[in-house]
């Protein structure tokens, strides 16, 4: 019997499955999945994958709950009244005091830096924990731009690419649960003072954390095995629907394991002496607590993004095919946009939660952005303004796949330099950690002229101005292999144009004038150059689109053809992508100094000391190349044997369009 593959993806019995006469057909299906000794032996390693994702995250589940437990038992009750560190209201102390220098334990093995241990492995798990949580979300993404696709070659494609994707994850969720747990083995052992004070004080929230993660795997492995029994239309959006449940759990997840993050650099919800007072939700919802989910979730996106462009860029590179290299370009392409998505309101994130730690702490600001941290933040900028710089240069480079494309190269370089000038401002810094002499030779902490560029009005204004130069790319990407046939196409071009002079103009207005206005009150600039980024963006892509309905098509888009210095970009983006990730948790990590909680419990450890920028980067670097190595395995383990997903099926539909024709597509 005959099994249909997807080239790389295998997607059987689906409702987008065709007859294998049409010449629409991307794929061979099989309508019935054959019963045959290969096959039950597949499934029968698919089920030993799933029963294995069970058992760890039952095994997790059982670790935490007698951890949750144990710590409950040692907790103890009081009866004074105590005032919350952040809420300012009062409660009765229920969890245990954070202890004292004299105190706290750190189990040694010889003079071996166990703080570097933890970092590794802290750092790996926050790599797979985003990739874990990232992947579901891209799956039901595809699954819906499937479903609501009119063209089934490209629903079939969306939905092959998507099955796939949640092989992976499934097999992700294993490892990650397996780094989880040694991570928590390697805390308990090294830092055991440390994890009897967190334990007790988010006793409560442990066995809520073990039933999220139980849940998120079950319906993931409901999810992915129940792809080729809910094929029908009206079963297909409950299959949807699983996947969409699955990424609730998956945020909730993210949600409680970034309380404790932000309780470290922020804590509340206790007094003082650190004794949680009893409110749960203050516990949680510390000063950092909002602007940290975003600023990970939106990063937990770029890096799982980052990862499938990277394994794109890989597989086209050793393409033996066109029709593979046409496959990865097309998937490469596809998380470029996604990665895109998360990366424009990045800047405004990070802003966001920057601005939220000066709040809490001025002391902590300025050692992250004007005192010891402050050359990685500098680096930090650059490495965002290559990203948006990247992501322009792809898509420039991606015109070569398109007919007619050639005719807005002359725009390239006058964008490329109002980019350029963005981006000087942009990574320019106020305040450098400088010496006593060093300071006196430049009469302050700041350059006289090059220093007021980088406030943060002047910030902010550089990065809007380099989203609204990607914006443009993206728009002339859209227009370069049609011919708009639109009556009012030169109103529309004087109506886009006028819009984006008129947002840029107001950007750098409120740019210079936060430079007459006090820091505090310069901090509120942010707000409306953001509010006409967005809207410029938003009803500029809206006029774009509606001036394509209808447009004459010179040719479909040539997958594949895109030049090697394009995907070469791609791949750079995704390694930057992921250290930055890598960079930013640093960074973050590094701004309590020398307190495992900040003002609450100290750091007394021999290994109590602030890497150098060098140092963290072999680190970032080391990690970054440790998850590469063994996501690309998984992804190697989970498409063997599998065939390129384009056929000659992708020929035929670029032969029978030879001349411009009318598109509705946009």
């Amino acid at each position: 019997m005959r099994e249909g593959r997807d080239g790389k993806f295998e997607v059987q019995s689906s409702k987008f499955r065709k007859p294998r006469t049409s010449d629409l057909e991307l794929f061979l299906v099989a309508p019935v999945p054959p019963v045959s000794l290969g096959y039950l032996a597949k499934n029968m390693v698919l089920k030993k994958k799933a029963y294995r994702v069970i058992g760890y995250s039952v095994l997790l589940l059982v670790v935490l709950a007698a951890l949750g437990i144990g710590w409950g038992l040692q907790s103890q009750s009081f009866a004074e009244d105590a005032t919350d560190l952040y809420f300012k209201t009062p409660g009765i102390p229920e969890g245990p005091p954070a202890p004292s220098p004299q105190e706290t334990v750190y189990s040694r093995i010889g003079s071996f830096d166990s703080r570097l241990v933890v970092w590794f492995v802290t750092q790996l798990h926050t790599y797979f924990g985003g990739f874990v949580l990232a992947l579901p979300i891209f799956c039901v993404l595809l699954e819906f731009l499937g479903l609501s696709s009119r063209k089934p070659e490209l629903a079939l494609r969306y939905d092959g690419l998507a099955r796939d994707l949640a092989k992976v994850a499934l097999l992700a969720l294993s490892v990650t649960a397996v780094v989880g747990s040694i991570m928590l083995g390697i805390f308990l052992y090294f830092y055991p003072s440390f994890m009897r004070y967190m334990g007790g004080t988010f006793k409560t929230f442990m066995p809520v954390y073990a039933f999220v993660f139980l849940g998120e795997s079950l319906l993931l492995i409901t999810y992915y095995y129940s792809w080729n029994r809910l094929t029908e239309p009206a079963s297909k959006w409950v299959h949807a629907s699983i996947g969409l449940l699955s990424n609730l759990f998956g945020t909730a997840l993210l949600l409680l394991a970034n309380a404790w993050s932000a309780f470290m650099m922020a804590p509340a919800g206790v007094d003082a002496k650190g004794q949680f007072l009893g409110n749960g939700w203050h516990l949680l919802h510390s000063a950092l607590w909002n602007p940290l989910n975003v600023h990970r979730f939106l990063a937990n996106i770029m890096s799982g993004g980052a990862v499938v462009m990277a394994y794109a860029c890989y597989r086209f590179f050793t393409s033996k095919t066109e029709k593979e290299s046409a496959y990865f370009d097309w998937v490469g392409h596809i998380f470029l946009f996604v990665t895109v998505i998360a990366l424009l309101p990045m800047p405004f994130a990070g802003y966001w939660l920057m601005r939220s730690v000066y709040s809490f702490s001025q002391s902590m600001g300025v050692t992250m952005m004007g005192g010891l941290l402050t050359w990685l933040f500098v680096v930090q900028a650059i490495l965002i303004g290559v990203l948006f710089l990247g992501v322009n240069f792809y898509l420039w480079q991606s015109m070569a796949r398109l007919q007619g494309g050639e005719r807005y190269q002359p725009y390239y370089q006058v964008l490329l330099s109002v980019f350029m000038v963005a981006l000087f401002v942009w990574l320019t810094p106020h305040t450098v950690f400088m010496s006593a002499s060093e300071v006196k030779a430049m009469g302050g902490a700041s350059h006289p002229v090059v220093g007021n560029y980088g406030v943060m009005s002047a910030k902010n204004g550089a990065v809007n101005i380099m989203i609204l130069v990607t914006t443009m790319s993206f728009m002339y990407y859209r227009r370069a292999n049609r011919t708009m046939v639109v009556p009012w196409v030169t109103k529309g071009n004087i109506l886009i144009g006028a819009l984006f002079f008129l947002g840029a103009l107001n950007i750098i207005w409120l740019s210079v004038y936060g430079y007459y206005l006090p820091a505090k009150l310069r901090v509120g600039l942010s707000s409306p150059q953001a509010a006409t980024t967005l809207t410029v963006l938003v009803v500029g892509v809206i006029i774009n689109r509606m001036m394509l309905k209808g447009a004459l098509l010179h040719g479909p888009v040539q997958w594949g053809k895109i030049s090697l210095r394009g995907m070469a970009g791609l791949f750079g983006l995704a390694a930057a992508f992921t250290w930055v990730m890598g960079l930013m948790g640093y960074i973050r990590s590094s701004g309590r100094l020398a307190w495992h909680v900040s003002e609450l419990m100290a750091d007394v450890s021999p290994w109590a000391f602030t890497p150098d920028f060098a140092f963290a980067a072999k680190m970032v670097t080391l990690n970054m190349m440790v998850f590469w190595g063994a996501v690309l395995a998984l992804f190697w383990m989970c498409q063997r044997n599998q065939s390129s997903a384009m056929g000659e099926e992708l020929a035929k539909e670029d032969a029978r369009v030879l001349a411009p024709s009318s598109s509705q597509e946009a």
